[in-house]
């Protein structure tokens, strides 16, 4: 039956070889009247970072140096997301706040003790997206004082999938725009003063 079939050559793995990850396009440089989608990290092109609710927060915040990223979306053992964590979750006063709250040690602190769960994240629609343009993304999260925001898609029964994520950071380099780490008021006073020039 394999006869049609000639064995492929086989060669040893070298050490010290990567693996092939998904990578989406973007443009390098874009203005606030590019389309939004052009900004946005897509999760059908780019493997979201995930982690569980019970894994430290210490693993999480190595996962988030390691991928070079600022949000790992939270999932349950069904993949379902539960919430999400960000870097300013991290490093900011949530983690001493929980641990003054518990009475735990840092190493013992989990990601279900700081992250933003699920009830209250908010998301912006893809079917809103198509139309928008970068600028409309950019008073979004200004107006809400964060960093990232959530897209999802909706399907025709009004069920939501995770769909990518907006990155001020992202959205600044996209820009043109070099940021300094620091309070997102300032994150976005920086763009607008910079766009301004």
């Amino acid at each position: 039956m394999f006869r049609d079939y000639p064995a492929l050559t086989v060669a040893p793995l070298q050490p010290g070889v990567g693996y092939a990850q998904p990578t989406q396009p973007v443009p390098d440089i874009v203005t606030l009247e590019d389309p939004a989608l052009n900004v946005l990290t897509d999760f059908q092109r780019v493997t979201a970072i995930i982690i569980l609710p019970g894994d430290t927060v210490d693993e999480a915040h190595r996962r988030m140096i390691q991928r070079a990223v600022r949000l790992l979306l939270v999932v349950d053992q069904d993949r379902k997301v539960v919430g999400a964590i960000t870097a300013n979750d991290i490093l900011g006063e949530k983690p001493m706040q929980a641990i003054a709250q518990r009475g735990i040690r840092r190493e013992e602190l989990l990601v279900r003790d700081i992250m933003t769960p699920q009830e209250r994240l908010e998301v912006l629609r893809m079917a809103d997206l198509r139309a928008a343009k970068v600028g409309h993304v950019v008073a979004v999260l200004m107006g809400a004082g964060r960093q990232h925001a959530l897209a999802v898609d909706v399907d025709a029964s009004g069920r939501q999938t995770v769909r990518g994520v907006f990155s001020t950071t992202q959205i600044a380099r996209q820009l043109g725009v070099s940021l300094p780490p620091g309070e997102v008021a300032r994150t976005f006073a920086e763009i607008e003063a910079l766009l301004a020039q």
